[in-house]
């Protein structure tokens, strides 16, 4: 009996999850299924230029399973793009987790303290942007994710 699959670990989930060639219509089109697992090996390395090891750490397998994934991913690609083939992004062991935290650089976290496995910090703090680094008090009630700010217009986050 094979090895039960290890979840991976997913930092991204893709905003669009279907690509298809301009101007063919979807009843003529053939499918290749990219898995989550194989798309997030691939914008890890090609897009985030991460190293493999690195990568591999960061999703939880080891190195020669992330180079299998990375190459079944790539190959799926390229053979949507030679071929004419519509891409669809769905399935595969993984978990959503979290990689950004105040002050520890980037670190995984499998839930937090918030509704929803989100990661809320308790009441009182500084909602911070991003951007131009503009403060202001956090408001009970009003996460600093949902605010944005006044001078730049970015998505303030918890300081």
């Amino acid at each position: 009996m094979p090895r039960p699959i290890r979840c991976r670990r997913i930092q991204h989930m893709p905003s669009a999850t279907y690509f298809k060639p301009a101007g063919v219509r979807m009843i003529d089109l053939q499918e290749i299924v990219l898995n989550v697992d194989e798309y997030e090996a691939v914008r890890l390395v090609d897009l985030e230029e991460v190293e493999q090891l690195k990568a591999a750490e960061s999703m939880k397998i080891s190195q020669p399973t992330f180079s299998r994934l990375l190459k079944s991913g790539r190959k799926k690609i390229a053979e949507a793009l030679v071929k004419g083939k519509a891409i669809k992004i769905q399935g595969g062991n993984f978990k959503m987790v979290n990689s950004m935290r105040k002050g520890l650089g980037r670190r995984f976290i499998s839930g937090g303290r918030g509704r929803m496995g989100g990661t809320a910090e308790g009441p009182g703090g500084i909602c911070k942007c991003p951007n131009c680094g503009h403060e202001e008090k956090q408001i009970r009630g009003e996460p600093c994710v949902n605010k944005k700010c006044p001078k730049c217009g970015k998505k303030m986050g918890r300081n």
